[in-house]
């Protein structure tokens, strides 16, 4: 069995936090690993920092793409790089506990789970923690999340033995959301009960870009689902009051 878990992080102009991100997956428990980073045509000091952990570790891998893509292309290159049993994603802003890798993937085994993912907690730009906890469903079904994408990226960790690998569509936002949806026809996804991993809240996460992502979300109902319009609508509606019901 490959024990290997592959986590994909694509970056762009990401030097800010980059370090960060890579130190807390130094920092994990479980050692069996390659984090393979995926350049979207930086301009900043990203490549040089992801270089020079490198250099010093060889499960620390830099890829980049010729063309400005989006996430979703990056994480995809990831993918098709990907060698390990398990696949897990980790944006460049974003952190995790030191024992969340070892704490899932003993939850995975334990229970024949094959797409999981966790709690979450919010930081500010600073890396001052919030005083919010993004809690995860115990069991999330394909019906259930066509209202309303209740998975964290950067929790998700899915067994490639059993799915394959399985590439986000091309559309340039929700891609996790579309893939989350494929892998739920296959099986169901899991929660686990435990904050292990940390999101950096900031400009991608505004209430204004949150409604935006809304025609994201038809796209995905309509093209990539194949749903009928009034269903889809159904769904865009249901999505909407349970946002702004979030923001109050």
């Amino acid at each position: 069995m490959n024990d290997k878990v592959s986590i994909i992080t694509p970056i762009y102009n990401s030097e800010k936090f980059l370090e960060q991100c890579i130190v807390s997956v130094i920092c994990q428990t479980y050692e069996e690993w390659e984090h393979i980073l995926v350049d979207d045509c930086s301009s900043d000091n990203s490549k040089f920092i992801v270089m020079k952990f490198a250099s010093k570790d060889k499960r620390i891998k830099y890829l980049s793409l010729d063309v400005n893509s989006g996430a979703g292309i990056a994480r995809n290159k990831g993918i098709e790089k990907a060698t390990g049993g398990f696949i897990a994603f980790l944006d460049s802003d974003d952190q995790w506990y030191p024992d969340k890798l070892a704490k899932q993937l003993d939850f995975m085994r334990e229970n024949d789970y094959y797409f999981t993912f966790t709690n979450y907690d919010l930081v500010n730009e600073e890396g001052k923690k919030l005083p919010k906890i993004i809690k995860c469903k115990p069991k999330v079904s394909y019906n259930s999340a066509l209202f309303k994408n209740p998975i964290g990226c950067l929790t998700v960790i899915f067994n490639v033995g059993f799915y394959g690998k399985e590439f986000m569509p091309t559309i340039r936002k929700r891609q996790d959301y579309a893939l989350w949806l494929k892998l739920l026809k296959k099986s169901n996804g899991y929660g686990l009960n435990e904050c292990l991993a940390s999101y950096r809240i900031g400009n991608k996460s505004i209430s204004a870009n949150k409604l935006g992502l809304l025609k994201y979300e038809w796209k995905i109902y309509r093209e990539i689902e194949g749903l009928p319009w009034y269903k889809s609508l159904f769904y865009l509606l249901s999505a909407i009051v349970i946002k702004l019901k979030s923001y109050f």
